[in-house]
């Protein structure tokens, strides 16, 4: 199907474009090259009457089995990024790996943690993300937006109400656009070894060689969900495709073509097996969607 210059795919699934290579079935997906498609089609979907999905790389989101109805939009081709100074304007399809990197050329430090996260300023924005001590709201200073109205906004740091892998936009429906992240001038060879330094511990320590979401869990209070998953005896332990990581137990990684079902039966007998040991609830850090 055609929008004007958009192509609209039909029933398409959306576990080739997941880190976790798994999802069911959207009614209707496309990729914007630029904002004013990305307009277009939401308007189209308005007028429809169904609903709309937005998503970066698809990375720490399990969709289930039965998919998503509506339209489905990946901002993978909004990947513009500039830099003024000390700053950096970034858009929200542009993987958060790639900005690093940017501001590693222009020897400005301060977003060192992203060096190795796979996923997009977007997503980095809407789960306030972060790694190795640093985190997105401490980096950025404003994030522009489309509104369900239609109207862009542009948010002050003081207005993205950040959280422990919280924003504003999990609760006002604004799709996320591009942020600006203000950086500090350093010598490129120091940023260069803490962001190796932080890659070094990342491929030592993940199962980088499976699909997975990254961490799974949010960190309880007063633990960490890693240590309580492996002292409650869980890794190795699958559901279908999907297993608790032998390598790092915070992790859950599709070693046997696994299913979005299966990653949340896994994660539901993580919760279970860690509550009824521990008396600690697991809260996902992950997003899940869609019909079983």
């Amino acid at each position: 199907m055609q929008l004007g210059n958009i192509e609209i795919l039909e029933n398409q699934s959306l576990a080739p474009y997941a880190y976790t290579q798994t999802g069911g079935l959207v009614d209707y997906l496309a990729i914007p090259k630029n904002i004013q498609e990305l307009q277009l089609l939401v308007n189209w979907a308005q007028k429809l009457a169904i609903p709309v999905h937005v998503f970066g790389r698809l990375s720490n989101l399990i969709v289930r089995n039965g998919g998503l109805r509506g339209l489905s939009i990946l901002l993978q081709d909004l990947k513009e990024v500039t830099v003024d100074k000390n700053s950096i304007t970034a858009a929200a399809g542009a993987d958060l790996i790639w900005v690093a990197e940017k501001a590693l050329e222009n020897q400005l430090s301060g977003l060192e943690w992203g060096a190795g996260i796979p996923g997009t300023v977007g997503g980095a924005v809407f789960m306030n993300a972060g790694a190795y001590g640093g985190q997105a709201d401490m980096v950025i200073s404003s994030v522009t937006a489309l509104m369900p109205s239609g109207t862009l906004q542009t948010f002050g740091i003081n207005e993205l109400a950040f959280g422990y892998r919280q924003s504003v936009f999990q609760q006002n429906g604004g799709i996320i656009l591009s942020a600006t992240f203000d950086l500090t001038a350093d010598n490129y060879s120091v940023i260069k070894r803490h962001m190796d330094e932080n890659n070094f511990k990342r491929a030592n320590k993940q199962p980088l060689n499976y699909p997975s979401n990254g961490s799974v869990f949010k960190r309880p209070e007063g633990y960490f969900a890693g240590k309580l998953i492996m002292d409650s005896n869980l890794q190795g332990v699958r559901r279908g495709g999907i297993e608790v990581s032998k390598k790092h137990a915070g992790f859950m990684v599709n070693v046997d073509h696994g299913t979005g079902n299966d990653y949340e039966d896994l994660i539901h007998y993580v919760q279970k097996t860690v509550y009824n040991k521990f008396g600690v609830h697991l809260e996902t850090e992950v997003r899940i969607m869609g019909e079983r």
